[in-house]
């Protein structure tokens, strides 16, 4: 890190010597100019402002004591060295409260002066690092804060008793507007079957790194939001609301489409809404691109603007209305909610005319999948019971046959959701929140505040339920993510290592080696080396 320094003395032969006689380019730091007496060198610091100054103390017009006085009312953080004779000694104490570093004595030994210098500008490196670190951290904690707001507006589960982690006024939210899209990917409840559930995580991992990849360099503020597996919603944020262009939002989808299928060769299908998307709507506007993705266009179609479409859909949308009651019931372990929604779904599709069955199939089908997806992500089932719900579903059965799938479904996700103890519904939530964080800072702190519980309460209840430390997770989780990436990407060990979450590649290879026994670089070598490994490659844009 380049730094900058300013020269202060009022003998010429002084600023001449410290400019030659110091190896300032070998020390990495720029000379922004010298100065004759306190009054040039004010001017200097307020439009340079140098880290390092070295000044000397008797100066005509002003001196280096009322030059201090005066610097220090608009930068209190610039490094001082004053220069002084024996004479002059009886001044030092007047500087100390201006908080100057050290004092180098005329005639100049230029040896310790360079020492002095070295060791200062270190100091002042060190120092930019930390609060650098510390600002980043911040930025950090406030956008997984600020990302926590966004998915409880969505899911719209926090219920109006609950305490948002974030004020809404604290984000601005009256004045915030979206550019909404919802990410999904095509047949991805029949890919998720194929896949083990490391592979899943891996998948799920390497879209969602494509997406907030390609969404930086956009060059917009945005968050990239994993609702449930192999779907995310995205938020551009518009401000002020005017500046929304549909046609700058669709080429935006377009470019995530096409990013994930050139590096992945997967499809996704980008639902976008046509207009901006408020705070208080986002919730809504989810569902109604849920629809769209689903009811509204063919399931062919790439992307998707999200327009009420005519015709049949308002019998469709009862439907899924009718669905996602029933599956708020579920979550919020409401059996009357769930059973009266389950009720009317019966009593719609008795309602229906038999000549309406054949139009109205392919809606009970596509509900029926939504469903699964949803009693998936809250872990309410076996994968054998998942496995036998699937092979009904692909029987492409009737409307009577799918409708007893549903009921079935129903009936055992409320059974399993009523037997789960809290403790279990919190620890499933906290590995959910885990998984979907693993590249951010993850503590036992920011988890029991996400759950609204201690955190000595929190880690009892982990070890209990994991069997493991949450250290011991977390690492375990991240190891077995950076194997696969190193093994199947040609990220470099840096980058594999910021991606699970840590941002100094040394500490990285030391967690790496000691989990593993080998550096990362040797385990990718091995990896590659090994012919028998077939798992899909998948590489990301460089950064």
């Amino acid at each position: 890190m380049r730094l900058k320094a300013l020269l202060i003395d009022d003998e010429v032969n002084i600023l001449k010597n410290l400019q030659s006689v110091v190896p300032w380019e070998e020390l990495n730091i720029e000379l922004i100019g010298t100065a004759r007496n306190g009054e040039q060198a004010l001017e200097l610091a307020r439009s340079g402002k140098p880290e390092l100054i070295l000044c000397d103390i008797r100066m005509p017009v002003m001196d280096g004591i009322a030059f201090l006085g005066a610097l220090r009312e608009f930068d209190t953080l610039a490094e001082v060295i004053m220069m002084t004779g024996y004479q002059d000694f009886k001044y030092v104490r007047s500087v100390i409260r201006y908080e100057v570093k050290d004092y180098i004595l005329k005639p100049i030994d230029y040896e310790e002066l360079i020492e002095t210098i070295r060791r200062l500008a270190d100091g002042v490196r060190e120092r930019n690092r930390e609060e650098r670190s510390i600002q980043q951290e911040w930025q950090r904690v406030f956008h997984l804060a600020y990302e926590k707001v966004l998915y409880d507006q969505i899911i719209d589960l926090s219920g109006a008793a609950s305490r948002p982690f974030l004020q809404l006024g604290e984000l601005g939210g009256e004045n915030l507007a979206f550019a909404m899209m919802l990410v999904d990917v095509e047949d991805y409840s029949k890919r998720e079957r194929a896949w083990e559930d490391k592979e899943r995580k891996l998948w799920n991992f390497a879209i969602h790194n494509i997406l907030q990849e390609n969404l930086a360099s956009f060059g917009v503020s945005h968050s990239v939001i994993q609702v449930r597996r192999g779907e995310w919603c995205v938020l551009i944020e518009r401000s002020p609301p005017e500046l929304y262009e549909r046609q700058q939002c669709q080429s935006w989808a377009e470019k995530l489409r096409l990013a994930v299928q050139s590096y992945l060769k997967l499809s996704i299908r980008v639902a976008l809404h046509p207009t901006e998307v408020s705070l208080k709507q986002l919730s809504k506007t989810y569902k109604s691109l849920q629809r769209s993705l689903y009811l509204v266009t063919p399931s062919n179609a790439g992307i998707i603007v999200s327009e009420r479409a005519r015709g049949n859909f308002d019998t469709s949308q009862q439907l899924w209305d009718t669905i996602e009651e029933m599956v708020t019931g579920l979550k919020r372990c409401d059996r009357r909610r769930t059973e009266t929604a389950l009720k009317e779904l019966n009593e719609s599709f008795r309602a229906l005319p038999e000549n309406s069955f054949e139009r109205v199939a392919p809606i009970a089908h596509y509900l029926c999948i939504h469903l699964l997806r949803e009693m998936r992500s809250m872990d309410v089932m076996s994968r054998e019971e998942e496995l036998g719900i699937w092979r009904e579903i692909d029987r492409h059965q009737g409307i009577r046959e799918t409708l007893h799938v549903v009921n079935r479904l129903v009936d055992q996700s409320m059974e399993s959701v009523m037997k789960k103890k809290t403790s279990d519904v919190l620890m499933l939530s906290a590995s959910d929140y885990i998984e979907r964080n693993l590249s951010a800072e993850l503590s036992i702190d920011a988890l029991a505040e996400y759950l609204g519980i201690s955190g000595s309460y929190f880690s009892l209840l982990f070890k209990q339920h994991f069997g493991e430390t949450f250290v011991e997770y977390v690492t375990k989780q991240r190891m077995d993510m950076a194997r696969s990436l190193l093994a199947l990407t040609d990220k470099s060990v840096t980058q594999v290592g910021q991606m699970v979450g840590y941002a100094e590649r040394r500490y990285f290879t030391r967690v790496f080696s000691k989990y593993t026994g080998m550096l990362p670089s040797e385990y990718r070598e091995r990896q590659q080396a090994k012919s028998e490994a077939t798992a899909p490659a998948w590489t990301n844009q460089e950064g």
